[in-house]
This record gives C-alpha cells, sequence and structure tokens, in this order.
C-alpha cells in the first residue's frame, strides 16, 4: 500500500498541471493507510462519541470495520447513512441554521475524500478565497482588505442566500468532471449529496446543498464557488482602467512653490555657488553663439533652446542669491501659509475618469467588494454579479444583506467594522526635521474596527453585565457556583481570550477591550464571592495552606491550585496588559497562554501505532481482532475500576482491547461491566 502522504503530494504536483484530470482516484479508497490517517485526525473529537443516526460512535474502530468498508467500496454496495439535522441559531438573527451531523464511519470516509480534493483543488484556488483553507482564515481575509483595498469609493457587502442549502447539484458535479475522469469516485459524490437527513424521526431526500456540518461540505463549497472567483479575477481585469490617476496640478504648483521657497531660506556651500557662476556663464555664452548661429529667428524669446537655457540660468541664480532677514522671515510665513493650504489637497484627482479599480475577497458565501470609481459602477457591477450566480450557478444574491455603500460609512465584514480613514486623528504622525507632520501614507488607508455592539453583546452573552440606564454593572455568573475555581477562571480566561483573538486587528481594540476588561475583572471576582458567600475584600486577604494569598498577588487576581505534586500554582486571570493592537498574523505570543494543569494526553501517531500493535492492551492477547475503546472526557472516569485507573494513570482516553472473535473479547467485557 502506498503512503498516503505521497498519494496526496502527486496529486498536488499534477494539479498545477494545464488541461490535466485525474484519473484512479476511486482506487486510493482500497488503501488502508488513508483510513487509518483519517481516523487520526477527527478521534479526539468529543462529537463522536454521541451516537448518531446508526446508533454507532467511534468506540469500538478497529481494522476490521475497516476491511468492511472497503469491501463495500470494491462492489459499490456502499450508502451513505442520512445525516442527522439540528438546528443552530444564527448571529444576530431569530433565525436557525440547519446542520448535518454524518454517520461515524461516514466521517472517516469523507475525510479521506476531502483530503482527496484538497490536494487536487488547493494549489489551484483563488488568492481571494479565504474560506476552510489552510493557513488561511477570516483573520487573513480582513488583512488582504486592509493591505490591499486603500482608497475605496464604494463597497460591495456581498452575502449568497441560503449557499449551503442550494448548491445544484448537477451543478457541482459538472464542475467537478472538469478535473476528475473517473466516473466512480463521481458516484460515491453523489452519493453523498443525495443521502438525504433524519429530522424528528422522519427521512427527508436532499435534491440540492450540501448539510453544513459535513466534513466533505467546506471542500465541496470553495470548489462551487470558485467559479464565481475565477469570473469576479476577469471581471476585474476588464474594470480596471488606467495605469495611475492624473496629478492634481494645483496640489503639483504649490508643492513646486514650496520647493523653490525653500531652496531660497538653504545657505549654498562655496563649491556649489562657484558650479553655479560658471554654468551661468556657459549658458550666456551658448545663447550668444545659438543667436548667432540663426540669424532668420526674429524673436528669439519665443524659442524653445533660448527660453531652456533662460531657466537653467534662473535656477542657477537662485543658488547665489541671499535674502536679507526681512525677506527670510517673508519667505518662512510664506512656505506655512502654502503647507496649511497643501495639506487640504489630495496628491491626485479623486474622480478621474480614465481611471478605475475593483478588488474582491471571499469568505465563504459572504464576500466584499471595493470600488474607486462611481456609484453606477457599484450598481453595474452588483447587478452583473447577481446574474452571473443566478443563471451559471443558480444561487441568489441576498437583497437584504447585499449593499452598496459609500466610503464615507463603515462596511461590515466577518464582525468587523470596515472603513476608509479620513479622519486626521487617526493619520500617522511623524516627527519630520523636529516638525511634527501627518504622513500622507495614512490618508485613504484601511481600519479595521472592533463594533461597539458586538462587544456589547458579547458581554451580555457571557452574562459578565447587566445593563442600568445603559451603564454596565458587572455581575456574578451564578451557573459556576458549583464549579472548582480551576474551571471557573479557565472559563474566564478563555471567553475573554478568544474574543480578543478575535478581534486583535483592529485599531480600537486596546481602548475597548481595556475599558471593557474592568467590568470582566469584577464578574470573576463576584462569582467568587457569590461562591464563597463573602466580599471582595475577604477573598483578597484569604490564604492557603503555605500562608501564600490564594486569590490576589502582586496586584493580579486569579486562584490557586495544588497539582499532583502538593505544589501551589497560580493562574492569573487575563490581564489587561496583555491587550494589544496586532498587526502581523502568525506572529507567536507565547505570554498570552494560561498556566493550567498538563492536559496532554499523547499524539495521534502514537494511537495508530498501538492499534496495528495487535496487542490487547488488558490482558496481553495477540491472536485478534483488536478495536479502540474511546471515553468522551478523562474526568468522566471515576477511577473505581482498574481499567479506568489504567486510563487515567497514562493520560489516555483510548483504549486497545480485543474483540468479538478473540479470546477473551475484553471490549465487550468492559461495556458488560464484568472487566475489573
Amino acid at each position: 500500500m502506498r503512503n498516503p502522504d505521497k498519494v496526496l503530494e502527486v496529486l498536488r504536483n499534477n494539479s498545477i498541471k494545464e488541461g490535466y484530470r485525474f484519473e484512479d482516484l476511486y482506487r486510493n479508497l482500497y488503501n488502508q493507510e488513508f483510513y487509518l490517517k483519517a481516523y487520526e485526525k477527527i478521534y479526539a473529537k468529543e462529537g463522536n462519541m454521541t451516537a448518531e443516526t446508526d446508533n454507532q460512535t467511534i468506540d469500538g474502530f478497529g481494522v476490521h470495520i475497516v476491511e468492511k468498508l472497503i469491501n463495500s467500496l470494491k462492489d459499490e454496495s456502499y450508502q451513505p447513512k442520512p445525516a442527522r439535522r439540528v438546528y443552530v441559531p444564527k448571529q444576530n438573527s431569530k433565525k436557525l441554521r440547519p446542520l448535518g451531523i454524518p454517520a461515524i464511519y461516514d466521517k472517516i470516509l469523507q475525510e479521506i475524500i476531502r483530503m482527496i480534493l484538497e490536494s487536487i483543488y488547493e494549489p489551484t484556488f483563488s488568492d481571494n478565497s479565504h474560506s476552510f483553507r489552510p493557513r488561511r482564515s477570516c483573520h487573513t481575509a480582513l488583512l488582504q482588505i486592509k493591505h490591499n483595498f486603500t482608497a475605496t469609493k464604494w463597497w460591495i457587502e456581498g452575502d449568497i442566500e441560503g449557499f449551503f442549502d442550494n448548491i445544484d447539484h448537477a451543478i457541482m458535479v459538472e464542475i467537478l468532471k472538469k478535473k476528475i475522469k473517473d466516473e466512480k469516485f463521481i458516484r460515491l459524490i453523489w452519493k453523498f449529496l443525495k443521502a438525504g437527513y433524519i429530522e424528528d424521526f422522519k427521512l427527508y431526500q436532499t435534491y440540492s446543498g450540501t448539510p453544513q456540518g459535513g466534513i466533505v461540505s467546506p471542500i465541496l463549497a470553495n470548489i462551487y464557488l470558485n467559479e464565481l472567483d475565477i469570473y469576479m479575477e476577469e471581471y476585474i481585469r476588464k474594470f480596471d482602467k488606467g495605469n495611475k490617476r492624473k496629478e492634481n496640478r494645483q496640489y503639483k504648483n504649490i508643492s513646486n512653490k514650496i520647493h523653490l521657497k525653500r531652496r531660497l531660506l538653504k545657505e549654498q556651500p562655496d563649491e556649489k555657488i562657484q558650479k553655479a557662476k560658471k554654468e551661468i556663464e556657459e549658458a550666456y555664452e551658448e545663447i550668444k553663439q545659438y543667436c548667432a548661429l540663426h540669424p532668420e529667428i526674429k524673436n528669439f524669446n519665443n524659442d524653445d533652446t533660448v527660453r531652456r537655457l533662460r531657466g537653467c540660468i534662473y535656477k542657477r541664480n537662485l543658488v547665489l542669491r541671499k535674502p536679507s532677514e526681512e525677506e527670510r522671515s517673508k519667505l518662512i510665513s510664506e512656505i506655512k501659509e502654502l503647507s496649511k493650504e497643501l495639506k487640504t489637497l489630495k496628491t491626485y484627482e479623486q474622480m478621474d475618469e480614465d481611471h478605475r479599480r475593483m478588488k474582491y475577497v471571499r469568505y465563504a458565501d459572504d464576500f466584499l467588494i471595493g470600488i474607486i470609481g462611481t456609484k453606477e459602477d457599484a450598481e453595474k457591477v452588483k447587478e452583473e454579479l447577481k446574474s452571473f450566480l443566478n443563471n451559471k450557478l443558480k444561487l441568489t444574491l441576498s437583497q437584504e444583506k447585499t449593499l452598496i455603500t459609500h466610503n464615507s460609512e463603515k462596511a461590515r465584514f466577518l464582525g468587523y467594522d470596515v472603513f476608509v480613514n479620513t479622519n486626521e486623528d487617526l493619520l500617522i504622525k511623524r516627527n519630520f526635521q523636529g516638525r511634527k507632520e501627518v504622513a500622507k501614507t495614512g490618508v485613504n488607508s484601511i481600519k479595521l474596527s472592533l463594533p461597539h455592539d458586538k462587544l456589547v453583546n458579547f458581554m451580555m452573552k457571557n452574562g459578565y453585565i447587566k445593563e442600568d440606564d445603559k451603564v454596565w454593572k458587572p455581575v456574578h455568573r451564578a451557573k459556576f457556583r458549583h464549579n472548582d475555581d480551576l474551571e471557573i477562571v479557565t472559563a474566564y480566561n478563555q471567553e475573554f481570550r478568544g474574543f480578543y483573538n478575535y478581534y486583535k486587528f483592529a485599531f480600537d481594540v486596546a481602548s475597548k477591550l481595556s475599558n471593557a476588561h474592568f467590568v470582566f475583572k469584577n464578574s470573576f471576582t463576584k462569582t467568587l464571592g457569590n461562591k464563597y458567600a463573602c466580599k471582595t475584600s475577604k477573598l483578597m486577604g484569604k490564604k492557603t495552606e503555605k500562608g501564600n494569598k490564594k486569590y490576589f498577588r502582586e496586584g493580579e487576581w486569579g486562584i490557586t491550585w495544588v497539582n499532583k505534586d502538593r505544589q501551589e500554582c497560580f493562574v492569573p486571570l487575563f490581564k489587561r496588559e496583555e491587550i494589544k493592537f496586532c498587526k502581523k498574523i502568525f506572529e507567536e505570543d507565547n505570554d498570552a497562554v494560561d498556566i493550567k494543569p498538563n492536559t496532554n494526553f499523547g499524539g495521534r501517531n502514537g494511537l495508530i501505532k498501538r492499534l496495528l500493535a495487535n496487542k490487547c492492551e488488558w490482558c496481553g492477547d495477540m491472536t485478534g481482532p483488536f478495536e479502540v475503546h474511546h471515553v468522551k472526557k478523562l474526568k468522566d472516569l471515576k477511577g473505581k475500576k482498574t481499567w479506568e485507573k489504567l486510563m487515567i494513570a497514562r493520560k489516555r482516553k483510548t483504549l486497545v482491547l480485543c474483540t468479538k472473535g478473540s479470546t477473551n473479547n475484553c471490549h465487550l467485557r468492559l461495556h458488560k461491566g464484568e472487566l475489573d
């Protein structure tokens, strides 16, 4: 059997070949190592321990299961189980979003399909697409906007209505067939698309869409919307016009005046003065010779050569000129006035009819278009985009959410407010030769902002505050009353740090979250006070058995927990000093890590090696067959049974046991309560 990593690498290398079509993809599904690789990726997720429509969980996975799957794929008798449909609330909406949860072994097969499709399509995806891709995220999309959408005049905030539920299956398959020439592989994808779903114990057929929540759904969605990305890139090439905008002549004239006046103020060295005198003499001599050689010219004042030489003489005379004190004072005053006027002007013409630009970025079914042009241009783009989606992809552009916004207002994208910077208070300040000046590089730059309503919703949703006459009042969280101290501080830290990590690219994150941190901290102390029925002042004075402060050390709130070696460790609450504006993505922030108990359960590769070792980890049987026993959480184990103690001691949520057909059948005995 070929190594899956090498197979995927070959697929990636072939994907960039123009016109290449992939054949014999289906045979990779006969490779047992692919299933083990897929199992490695998904087994640790807690949701896999929840029974799906076939009443199966990840518990009991073994090589014999893989062999059954492969046999059913060889004769094409494999049929995916209908997904279990659940509904989750949409953010800031009363509507519910449908999610499909596939059966556990369908998940493993979907993961293999996902790896294959990702290797084929990922190298060819557009740089403007950021959803469900390696090393790409909401943050990379936002930073692309920040860097590339400078000077945008109009925003188009795009949203596709019910995208995941309205993907046309026939179009989806036709798109796949452009690169894949393997009917068995295509038929398998058809089966997943048509598998249906179960809701309220009733089976429903699926005639369009891919279920949100399925492992293969994100890559299929990206393949489908890659057609939109290709269309937009071609549209942008046709839309863009002109190399650069026209210079603002008024700005240029004033700038030249300032330059000449500053030259008059500047004292020149002797070498430059002597050189200027020599060049003036040479220019006068050249004029005399030119006039003598061209007697037919009656008016030399209009002759281009003479005018050029006289201009040269004028510029050199400026070097020789030394203004008086009165003249210097007048020149400085004029320069200040001209500089003030210059700052009110733009370097280039803002509405140049011969210059247009368009930028585009997409995350899943949300996209943002920035246009340097007129409102009519923006309306035309929106209509043609609507027509393309409707005619080519059978999708509907949401009229309610697809907005055309002027750059004087904020556009909302991926939870951030995006706007063009025209406020001088937000422009970059620099020192230039002792003078504080506003840098022109800050004009028309893109700013990312943390929306106030998002912050309020976060604080209210997590129960940090209640609004009292529009004033934030910190409150305790009663649901944590029976949790231990470590669980409380961990929950608070994870919530607040998660929110900060998402909005750390907002220029105003430090000011807004620093104010919210005060309420966050008070909610934490009130929660501890409610748990122990005491005031905050008493919490500050509480001490441990070793005499250390339990909740308040060196000006920081936190909790003290005792590890297995009976050592006291202090876990601080998320600090206000950690809230900083971040400019770069993927930069390491080692300080922003909670000090917490070691929860490392070992590498995932170790589980596959244990499974393939063909040895029961309880009785030592080596005849087999073997399968893996899973638990959802280690803390769910009581430690009363010997096998529970074994898993707790090894810090593993898995145990390889012999199963039906073996001598001892340890896995069945464990579930019957007979294993001890």
